[in-house]
């Protein structure tokens, strides 16, 4: 006989189970159609654009046309920028933001965080790594943000790098940590896997990578590059910073 908390138990499982399957596609049709409807704002039909490229069509309105007209926007202005006025031009703009107060910090890092994420050239948030941090014995996944201190590296006694943490669930928040290079270990997983692992909270772990290794190569078994401490007396206090 099916009782009433075996019901209770069975809706609730259900209606978790369509959260967890609904809440994921929302977000992302969410972001789809802000993003849509931004561009259609821009360069859609009875916009400026919009109204020169219907006339040119012959009075018609193809549906999607205003996404091509921003991808292709999007592409002149990257070849404008090449040239000699074009880099004038975004330089005057770039020293107008500058010198407000609000806008350029603003701007500052909103640049500085595009240019670390679209920029091939930029090896910022590209590496995995994983380092022991507050404590011995305890270890944390990081972005590898700098590899080049450069001015900064004189103030430390030894070869260092700058590593983003990120917190759980939240990745866009973290601490900066300046951890010495001979304490951090490089993970070949991709750095989509490891933020799946933030996210997520440890609950989704990437696939096992020892099957793409060729044969003949496998993965160590050793995973850290040093030794685990385990004498409790060796651990430093809570008042250690990561750099002693």
């Amino acid at each position: 006989m099916i009782t009433i908390k075996f019901l209770l138990r069975k809706i609730r499982d259900a209606f978790v189970g369509g959260l967890l399957a609904i809440i994921p596609i929302g977000i992302t049709v969410y972001i789809l159609w802000w993003l849509y409807q931004f561009i259609d704002r821009m360069v859609g039909r009875g916009t400026p654009v919009g109204i020169v490229v219907e006339r040119i069509l012959g009075g018609r309105w193809i549906p999607g046309v205003n996404i091509i007209l921003a991808i292709i926007t999007i592409i002149v202005i990257g070849w404008i920028l090449r040239s000699l006025l074009g880099r004038r031009v975004h330089h005057f703009l770039e020293q107008t933001f500058f010198s407000v107060p609000v806008v350029r910090k603003m701007y500052g890092t909103l640049k500085q965080f595009t240019n670390a994420i679209l920029n091939p050239k930029v090896t910022s948030f590209k590496k995995v790594v994983i380092f022991e941090y507050p404590i011995e014995e305890v270890y944390v996944i990081g972005l590898v943000a700098n590899e080049n201190l450069g001015w900064l590296q004189e103030h430390l006694e030894e070869d260092c790098l700058l590593i983003f943490a990120p917190t759980a669930p939240n990745p866009t928040s973290g601490m900066m940590l300046i951890v010495p290079e001979r304490k951090v270990t490089y993970i070949d997983i991709p750095v989509e896997d490891a933020l799946g692992m933030i996210i997520s909270s440890g609950a989704i772990l990437p696939e096992d990578r020892q099957e793409e290794q060729p044969e003949g190569k496998q993965l160590p078994l050793k995973l850290f590059s040093r030794p685990l401490r385990r004498d409790p007396s060796k651990w430093p206090s809570k008042t250690e910073t990561i750099l002693k």
